[in-house]
Formats: structure tokens, sequence, C-alpha cells
């Protein structure tokens, strides 16, 4: 979270999910309703999608 500048409890749940999807075996798709900070907590290896 600090190398995304995010921070609070809310973050710290899209934290617990980026950190699991980051581990998970490739091809990985996290569906959040929050894509900016999913974007930033995960990086171009984890495909993004809003709902």
């Amino acid at each position: 979270m600090r190398d995304a500048r995010l921070h609070g409890d809310k973050r710290a749940v899209d934290a617990v999910v980026a950190a699991t999807a980051l581990r998970a075996v490739r091809p990985v798709i996290v569906v959040t309703s929050d894509e900016d900070d999913m974007y930033r907590l995960c990086g171009k290896t984890v495909k993004v999608v809003g709902v």
C-alpha cells in the first residue's frame, strides 16, 4: 500500500485482494468496482475489470 501511496481500511482489503492475485497462477483477472486502486496495487501483471 505504501508503494502505491494508498492508506485506510478500504484500501487494506484491496491490498489483500491484490496480494492474492499477484501470487495466483497466471492468467489472473480481478473484478472490482475500484479499478484505479487495483491498477496501482497490481500493476500490469493482473487484468483488472471494472463492474
